[in-house]
């Protein structure tokens, strides 16, 4: 069954989390390294996405509470330092059992407009919905350097900048001109590298587009930062800026020499 024809089902109650279901979700890789004090702002956070935002399952979805609290969760932890106004301008995430069909249109750089068939397992509309795989949500968050909650997250506040472009709107005390010279000379390097074949730690998908580097790169900065700050230092530092987070310093054991 495609997207478009599962968007307008009857909407189904999704079951409101216990505190069960928040510990389980917080026991993740992903989480590891927060204090006391950071985990009840995350769980604040979850919370309050969960009363702005309408979980829509659909194609028979049967989500847990834990995944529920789960998604809420990842949600909450790119916008841990900046609030929820983040993720204003949109109201609903649609909730599908597992992969979906995504038809569309693309147009190539003759100007011929080619129909797509692709197979999704999370999609961010500009102004709309968000879209996740229950499925896919299984193996996310597991310090693996893959999370599509997040990078669907991320998507929405790369939006928050005008475009879909790799460039979310900076802090006042961060340029645009820094943040260009730190991700266009790695994205291009990124692309030369899968162009030739070679092999990477970060996802290839990638380099599919600017917005693309923009998320998966976001998905290595908080659930396998020493990947990012190995192959792109001057990202990680501009994504430590903007998120006003550094994972390498939470996942870091003092006692590990």
């Amino acid at each position: 069954m495609s997207l478009l024809q599962t968007l307008f089902a009857k909407p189904q109650p999704v079951p409101a989390p216990v505190a069960a279901d928040w510990d389980r979700a917080l026991s993740l890789p992903l989480f590891a390294g927060f204090g006391d004090e950071d985990y009840k702002h995350l769980q604040t956070l979850a919370e309050q996405l969960l009363a702005d935002k309408t979980f829509t399952p659909v194609a028979d979805a049967q989500p847990t509470g834990a995944e529920i609290a789960g998604i809420a969760l990842r949600a909450a932890l790119p916008i841990l330092r900046l609030g929820v106004s983040w993720y204003r301008g949109w109201s609903e995430v649609v909730l599908y059992p597992a992969q979906f069909i995504h038809d569309g249109e693309e147009v190539d750089e003759h100007g011929i407009v080619h129909a797509m068939h692709h197979v999704r397992s999370g999609e961010a509309w500009a102004g709309g919905p968000l879209i996740l795989s229950l499925d896919d949500l299984k193996g996310s968050g597991r310090g693996e350097g893959y999370d599509v909650v997040i990078h669907e997250f991320a998507h929405k506040l790369d939006m928050g900048g005008g475009g879909v472009n790799g460039l979310p709107p900076l802090h006042g005390d961060m340029r645009a001109e820094d943040w260009a010279a730190a991700f266009n000379p790695a994205f291009e390097d990124f692309r030369r590298r899968i162009a030739a074949g070679e092999e990477t730690e970060i996802d290839p998908y990638a380099g599919e587009s600017p917005a693309e580097f923009f998320a998966v790169l976001t998905e290595y900065f908080f659930d396998l930062p020493e990947a990012l700050i190995e192959a792109y230092p001057a990202v990680y530092e501009q994504m430590r800026r903007f998120y006003r987070q550094d994972p390498m310093e939470r996942f870091h054991d003092p006692a590990t020499p």
